[in-house]
């Protein structure tokens, strides 16, 4: 099919975006790398008035060192994320999980910022950030301001941005030396996680110091999975105290029945894929 028509607007600066998405008005709509927005506007599940590209704006792309964070340009690519040094040194899980997403040539266009702001519930990514305690910069019409993922999310493809603000960059505290995995399960045909699990843990000595596990389409956000976070702390890392705080991985989570799985199955796969991520990170 072919989309409704709009007004294309491809602005230079974050600033003359802000302005642009505030004049344009609610229907309106921002695009990052397209691979979520296009198809719905092939099928015209979406006619916005107005599209707005973030795609020549520079300083919305790369990632530098701020620190004790690690921080991540909204425009950066899913492909640019999975490979950059900084990534693998500081927050390995990001890696893990982008190193999933779709395939080549979605990774090669689709951005990090763009995955996050859709706010798909099978998503890779926003998991990870959730697991990381990622914070998400927004800029609007008022300035910026900084949003934690627990608040960041709000419910299926809907974060907590006002109409008038686009995610610019995203702060993830350093997690160096952390083991990591990103576990899913998915149809063959399709890279949507039907339950996945990002898991990051720091060691000492033997003994699982700190983790963090979250969890991914098993609500209408991601969750974390503190029930089996406060069972790992303290215990050496060894398959028993895995598998014995993976028991509590589905604890707090509210999945949906669709056709791809029911809720219990999506409980049960919660509980096997939390066991086999926390294994492959502390295993390395």
């Amino acid at each position: 099919m072919i989309p409704a028509p709009f007004d294309y607007v491809a602005p230079t600066t974050v600033d003359e975006a802000v302005r642009t998405l505030s004049e344009a008005g609610e229907d309106a709509k921002l695009i990052a790398g397209g691979q979520s927005l296009l198809p719905v506007l092939r099928l015209r599940m979406a006619a916005p008035t107005t599209l707005i590209d973030l795609g020549r704006i520079a300083e919305l792309r790369g990632v530098r060192d701020d620190g004790d964070a690690v921080v991540i340009g909204a425009m950066t690519t899913h492909h640019e994320v999975m490979r950059d040094p900084l990534i693998a040194d500081h927050a390995e899980l990001l890696a893990k999980a982008t190193a999933t997403v779709a395939d080549p040539q979605v990774r090669h266009r689709g951005t990090f910022g763009g995955s996050l702001a859709h706010a798909d519930p099978a998503g890779d990514l926003l998991a990870p950030a959730l697991a990381l305690d990622a914070e998400m910069v927004v800029r609007g019409m008022d300035g910026s301001r900084t949003l934690a993922a627990t608040e960041f999310f709000s419910d299926f493809f809907t974060t907590a941005m006002r109409p008038d603000e686009i995610l610019v960059e995203i702060r993830v505290p350093k997690h160096t030396g952390w083991r990591a995995h990103y576990e899913k399960f998915n149809r063959v045909a399709q890279a949507w996680s039907i339950v996945a699990v990002a898991a990051t843990v720091r060691t000492e000595a033997g003994d699982i110091a700190e983790a963090r596990i979250a969890l991914t389409n098993m609500a209408s956000v991601p969750v974390r999975a503190r029930a089996v976070e406060e069972a790992l702390v303290g215990q050496p890392a060894t398959a028993e105290a895995i598998r014995a705080a993976a028991e509590r991985a589905a604890e707090g989570t509210s999945p949906t029945t669709d056709s791809n799985a029911d809720a219990e199955y999506r409980q049960h796969l919660a509980r096997v894929l939390t066991g086999r991520a926390l294994t492959t990170a502390v295993t390395g």
